[in-house]
């Protein structure tokens, strides 16, 4: 019996208590329904990211970047210096077979400039702005509390010379060292990582292949680490389904106009490429870069079509995907982003916006162009370029409700803040009124029904007869009940 005892003590180790759960003053968001008891007459709704404008923003456009750019790195914001930073990938094979990593900077993250602060020596091009070789998917952190100047940047990373991923740092974004002694871990090329605050963790999803569903596929796994130097052992997280292989011609057919190969069913599938991360308050988001096969390709690989698709977890090892549409929109067959997207490995939030770079192409995964330079169209009608999407503030899904009316009642929850505030989009006829209840759903006394919420705005704050003050419920179960009329609810938050 103490056995036994000690076993499940073990497994309740970093376990907190689910139910009331803990939304302490975090913003909590609808896109997985973890939060959700009941909902009647509401649909949850994806909202793909809007383009920017001026999409897409760094071309190739330099002799010693070749025919294309992809991100296949990081953006940061450093705040120190007023300034966004860039790491992305080109393709100038001549000089770098191996390939290289390049460096941009912008004031205001749209214009960029590509100063020519080179660190790797090259006698073909005596000046230019690559920091390193033979690195792919660098994901670059800068770490202002490593006490060592040497270590204030970070990266995350494929090394081609020794064919595994490797971390590496560098006193400036510039000048990079090797840092692994060993691989981080088992697998192949595609790996993004990142610096998680909440979890005091870097965070790395590596590709290893796995058997799914008859094919050993691309997919991803998890592995984290508390000092950048010791990392755990690969746990597997993230992988296609049989809703993903059964929508698979759909994705297909968008894309048949620049396929390059006849489909064979017996190798449709999809698999995932890579992930990019976003870390909300209360949860982690994933870019998913679905890669939909269709074939073989003619010169090697995989043929198929890109896309980016949305998932969600509160642990980083359980993860939901409720929908399997698009956030970002593909364009159209022939257009700069109708082929093969990929994404920065982590997303910015920027003031109340949150930003997410990516590269498209006008090719897919196995177009020619890709392994031969003869006659494929490279530097005409094939190039890849990167470009921004954005979402405002937490405003990926949305609880809707119409014009005749519906409800959504959360489960008991426990929260830290004192007032609430809503995310949240009415029309001109539309409102919203919240009640808090017990965990019986009895209404709480002068909490019965809020005054109305109405118009859009990020931080609605909710008035109960005149007052926003919720202290004498701070740290007790309640349930909240959301009446909607043509309104949109994106997320809620009990702020202090």
């Amino acid at each position: 019996m103490l056995f036994l005892a000690l076993i499940f003590a073990s497994n309740a180790v970093g376990q907190s208590p689910a139910s009331p759960f803990p939304v302490e003053d975090k913003a909590q968001l609808f896109i997985d329904q973890v939060l959700v008891r009941n909902a009647e007459h509401i649909a949850f709704t994806l909202h793909p990211a809007r383009e920017h404008p001026e999409n897409p923003l760094v071309k190739a456009d330099l002799p010693w970047e070749g025919w294309r750019l992809e991100i296949y790195g990081n953006v940061i914001y450093d705040a120190e210096e007023n300034l966004f930073k860039l790491w992305y990938l080109g393709e100038e094979t001549e000089t770098f077979p191996n390939y290289a990593v390049y460096y941009a900077v912008s004031k205001d993250g749209v214009h960029w400039e590509k100063p020519l602060v080179g660190t790797v020596q090259t006698a073909t091009y005596p000046e230019h702005n690559i920091v390193a070789a033979e690195i792919i998917l660098p994901s670059v952190i800068k770490d202002n509390q490593d006490s060592d100047p040497e270590k204030r940047y970070k990266m995350i990373g494929w090394d081609q010379k020794r064919h595994g991923y490797h971390t590496w740092v560098s006193p400036d974004g510039l000048h990079w060292n090797p840092f692994s002694q060993e691989p981080l871990c088992r697998g192949g090329d595609v790996i993004t990582g990142y610096y998680d605050e909440q979890r005091a963790l870097y965070v790395a999803f590596p590709k290893i292949g796995h058997v799914v569903r008859g094919h050993d596929r691309r997919v991803f796994w998890l592995i984290t680490s508390p000092d950048f130097l010791t990392w755990s052992e690969p746990e597997l997280v993230i992988t296609p389904d049989l809703r993903d292989d059964a929508s698979s011609l759909a994705r297909i057919e968008e894309a048949r106009p620049i396929l390059d190969v006849p489909d064979d069913p017996n190798l449709m599938r999809t698999e995932f490429y890579g992930v990019g991360a976003y870390p909300a308050e209360s949860c982690t988001l994933a870019f998913l870069w679905m890669l939909t096969i269709n074939n073989n390709a003619r010169y090697g690989n995989h043929e198929g079509p890109g896309e980016l698709q949305l998932a969600v977890s509160r642990d980083l090892r359980h993860w939901e995907r409720p929908f399997r549409t698009p956030c970002l929109t593909r364009g159209k067959p022939g257009e700069w982003d109708g082929g093969f997207f990929v994404t920065q490995s982590r997303a910015l939030q920027v003031e109340d916006e949150v930003w997410l770079y990516y590269s498209a192409s006008t090719y897919t995964h196995g177009t020619p162009c890709l392994y031969r330079a003869e006659n494929t169209g490279r530097h005409t009608t094939h190039n890849s370029s990167i470009g921004l999407a954005i979402w405002d503030r937490d405003r990926f899904v949305s609880a809707d409700a119409s014009s005749d009316g519906g409800t959504l009642t959360t489960v008991p929850v426990m929260f830290t803040g004192n007032r609430l505030e809503l995310n949240a989009r009415t029309t001109p006829e539309g409102l919203i009124t919240v009640s808090l209840l017990d965990a019986a759903e009895n209404p709480l006394p002068g909490f019965e029904t809020s005054e109305p919420i109405t118009g859009d705005n990020l931080r609605h704050t909710v008035p109960w007869n005149g007052s926003t003050d919720l202290s004498e419920l701070t740290g007790k179960p309640v349930m909240i009940r959301f009446s909607m009329r043509s309104a949109e609810l994106f997320a809620f938050a009990f702020r202090k």
